[in-house]
């Protein structure tokens, strides 16, 4: 069995989140880079860049609604082609500062709401696929198993890696619960060991009504921010490990 472990980092709010980019990467193989869309700046790009390289972990683009004041998390009423401009603008800078450090960009993972949209919404998808198009960038994307952007993706030539999260619940339609609802995030070991057991080994998911539904793990992401997100990613690196799962960028 294999897994990659990856983390949404470069989401500096305090200096305390800049030390724990530092203390998770040696848990994960892969991150997921805020862009400036709804967090992030130059040094934040360029440091967490440097970071992800020095220690060996694959670097991700994670573009999202141009929108700092929600942390990308709500559905902006916006134009395709606003959308279109940001997305570009957002990956041309990062792109620029992984060149100037000689770092290669493994993938492309949306952030947030517009992760969640593009699962369900193909006009949504599109321009995400249209953006690395445009900028003649064949990333692999990270994205949920049967989701819009992955059949776009796939249909256009893209490769997409089919993520699952440690750390959230799923409603019976594989979606992530909201979290604005009860029991969306885990923090509690035991719940999470339950669920990544379930996910990666036996290839299911037991969704927040009960439910049992198959799903394909090809990468697994951590949350930086959840509660205990450093001793989780420990412990979660080491359960996987201990049953036999490599742990390896996709």
């Amino acid at each position: 069995m294999k897994i990659d472990l990856n983390c949404d980092l470069g989401e500096w709010k305090t200096p305390e989140s800049r030390l724990n980019d530092q203390k998770i990467m040696p848990y994960i193989t892969s991150c997921n880079i805020a862009c400036g869309g709804h967090i992030g700046d130059d040094e934040s790009m360029k440091s967490t860049i440097k970071l992800a390289a020095d220690n060996g972990v694959a670097v991700g683009l994670h573009p999202s609604y141009p929108d700092k004041e929600n942390f990308g998390r709500q559905i902006l009423n916006i134009s395709p082609k606003e959308l279109l401009n940001s997305l570009k603008s957002q990956v041309e800078v990062f792109m620029d500062h992984a060149s100037n450090l000689d770092v290669d960009v493994h993938h492309l993972k949306p952030h947030g709401a517009l992760y969640n949209v593009a699962a369900k919404d193909e006009k949504i998808a599109k321009i995400i696929v249209q953006c690395l198009e445009d900028l003649q960038l064949k990333l692999p994307i990270y994205t949920l198993p049967n989701s819009a952007l992955k059949r776009v993706a796939e249909q256009r030539g893209f490769t997409c890696v089919q993520e699952v999260f440690a750390d959230r619940a799923y409603e019976d339609s594989l979606e992530l619960r909201a979290r604005t609802k009860p029991g969306a995030v885990l923090s509690d070991f035991i719940q999470v060991q339950e669920h990544i057991h379930r996910m990666v080994i036996d290839g299911v998911v037991k969704t927040y009504s009960g439910k049992v539904k198959p799903i394909n793990a090809e990468t697994m992401c951590l949350h930086s921010d959840t509660e205990g997100a450093i001793h989780l990613a420990n412990q979660i690196h080491q359960y996987l490990t201990d049953h036999g799962c490599t742990i390896v960028a996709y």
